[in-house]
């Protein structure tokens, strides 16, 4: 090993014997603190970023994916519940062109590819199942583009054609779809997938269109539409009029003042109606006319009589001639005519009903007939239809209320208690990260400033030592320390100064008249040694006072 590797690891040892029981122990905790930094540091830096692989796998097709993933050595993550595999970006798009050509995913669906592999001698009932194949592959890959969703399956019935119109049935389409974690699809997303089936498929109706989630709401019903059924019309129906109403009594009566309930009746029945209108046009021309006219001239002789009683003819008058005329009119007038086709879906409003209740306290230099005025605009009610509007004052028991003030404050007392223990957490271990890394850095100083100190060689020391023993012996000079005084003998009014020459400088000493204890005696001896030395060479005695701080200093 080298000498300066050796010296170096030598002066470490050193120091580290120099240091006490409290300093070792903080060292040591300094000390794992960054190994345990740099290694977690290390681990994330050295992790790869991943990416997914394929989603919406069946296990099947996701055991063969991770069995080929293991054969090439690759990592991988598996997410979702075992539906979706994360493997490192770098190796994304290498995997996914070998699954392609291994044939993975089996399960997934496919659209019009399906059609490249079919056959000069496939069956026209193969035909039309590949091609209703491609069709609902196409659209599950469309709706699956969606925001918000993550799969999605279609299944299409498609009537075969007939000559026979009246026999031929409608055809219908069936959508399922899957969507992310916490995702819930609006009644325009809804209404979009419908229109979008519709419209891919011939002769399709949108009310022959059913979508259902995975949680297995309906969310299209055939028949009725995105609307949904017309229990959930209704609920819709009453609690957007609820809120209108509420919300104007909010304003008028105060928050928490007034509570509203609507009650709707809707239609469960959906039914086509026929009706036909006719009018008559005015000064409008007749279409055609027709006109016929007899007449009979008679001899003078008497006429026949009539017959009476019995059936017996009785005399006729003998005054008659036999004439005979008469004159018909046929004429067909223009008739206006009015064919209406009406369908009655399901979900028709036939009746609803409002009650409202208005605080007693609240209430107070209100006209009640004002405000049930107010609640009739706002909830559209129809008198001709039944409806009907209740507004009452009465007391409201408001403990509920208290009770649910007093579990917000203690829950938000909580929270923010909460929040300052994360904080003083927080804080109490930044500040020992601090403290830690300034306990380190003050260790490091000093063992860098011991390390940095050459040892002074005080051989002239001795050298001087006996010069001076036998000159002319020195006054030893008494120091005060800085924290208190020394308790000695009297001092005299006056030094008395006597000059050394070591070599040519006169160095000045005060020299008390008292006498000092034999310690005291040494110390100023060894002093005065110290300055006559300073005074040859005065930078091997700064660097031997520094060693002698050092060696005094606590540790």
């Amino acid at each position: 090993m080298p000498p300066t590797i050796s010296s170096w690891f030598g002066r470490l040892g050193e120091a580290v014997r120099s240091f006490t029981v409290a300093q070792r122990t903080i060292a040591l905790i300094g000390a794992a603190a960054v190994v345990l930094g740099i290694v977690a540091l290390s681990a994330w830096l050295s992790k790869p970023a991943y990416s997914p692989l394929f989603s919406g796998l069946q296990a099947a097709d996701a055991n063969s994916i991770v069995e080929q993933l293991r054969t090439d050595g690759v990592p991988y993550e598996l997410a979702n519940g075992g539906s979706t595999i994360m493997v490192p970006e770098e190796n994304v798009y290498d995997q996914r062109l070998k699954a392609a050509a291994s044939g993975l995913p089996t399960s997934a669906t496919q659209g019009y590819s399906l059609l490249d592999d079919m056959g000069v001698t496939s069956s026209e009932f193969q035909q039309s199942i590949t091609y209703k194949r491609a069709l609902e592959g196409e659209l599950a890959a469309t709706l699956s583009a969606m925001d918000g969703v993550k799969t999605a399956s279609v299944r299409l019935a498609i009537p075969e054609e007939t000559v026979f119109s009246e026999q031929q049935a409608d055809a219908t389409a069936s959508v399922f779809v899957e969507t992310e974690n916490g995702v819930q699809l609006g009644a325009d997303q809804v209404q979009a997938m419908v229109h979008l089936t519709s419209a891919s498929i011939d002769g399709l109706d949108p009310a022959n269109v059913a979508v259902v989630d995975a949680s297995g709401k309906v969310l299209s019903a055939v028949g009725v539409g995105a609307a949904g059924s017309a229990d959930q019309q209704a609920s819709d129906y009453e609690e957007r009029v609820r809120g209108s109403v509420q919300q104007m009594l909010d304003k008028v009566v105060g928050p928490g003042n007034a509570s509203v309930v609507v009650a709707a009746d809707m239609s469960y029945e959906s039914a086509e109606r026929v009706e036909e209108t006719f009018t008559t046009p005015e000064d409008a021309p007749a279409l055609n006319e027709s006109t016929e006219t007899e007449e009979y001239t008679g001899s003078g002789g008497g006429s026949a009589g009539v017959l009476g009683p019995d059936n017996i003819a009785g005399p006729a008058d003998g005054g008659g001639d036999g004439t005979f005329s008469s004159e018909s009119t046929t004429r067909n007038n223009a008739v206006n005519k009015v064919t209406e086709n009406r369908t009655i879906p399901a979900g028709v409003l036939n009746r609803q009903t409002v009650s409202v209740a208005v605080d007693q306290q609240a209430a107070a230099g209100l006209d009640m007939a004002n405000l049930a005025s107010l609640v009739s605009s706002a909830a559209g009610i129809n008198p001709d239809r039944g409806d009907e509007v209740t507004v009452e004052v009465m007391p409201f028991n408001t403990a509920g209320a208290q009770q649910a003030a007093e579990a917000l404050a203690a829950a938000q007392a909580e929270e923010a208690a909460k929040r300052q223990a994360e904080l003083i957490r927080t804080l109490i271990i930044v500040g020992g990260i601090v403290l830690l890394t300034i306990i380190a850095l003050l260790v490091y100083a000093r063992w860098s400033r011991r390390q940095n100190r050459e040892p002074v060689d005080f051989g002239d020391l001795e050298q001087v030592t006996p010069e001076l023993e036998a000159a002319e012996p020195l006054a030893p000079v008494v120091r005060q320390p800085r924290t208190a005084p020394v308790a000695a003998a009297p001092v005299a009014p006056a030094p008395v100064l006597r000059q050394v020459e070591p070599a040519t400088t006169a160095i000045p000493l005060p020299v008390p008249v008292s006498e000092l204890d034999p310690q005291a005696a040494a110390a100023e001896r060894k002093r005065a040694e110290i300055e006559a030395l300073a005074g040859s060479d005065p930078e091997r005695t700064a660097e031997f006072l520094r060693s002698l701080m050092d060696d005094r200093t606590p540790a």
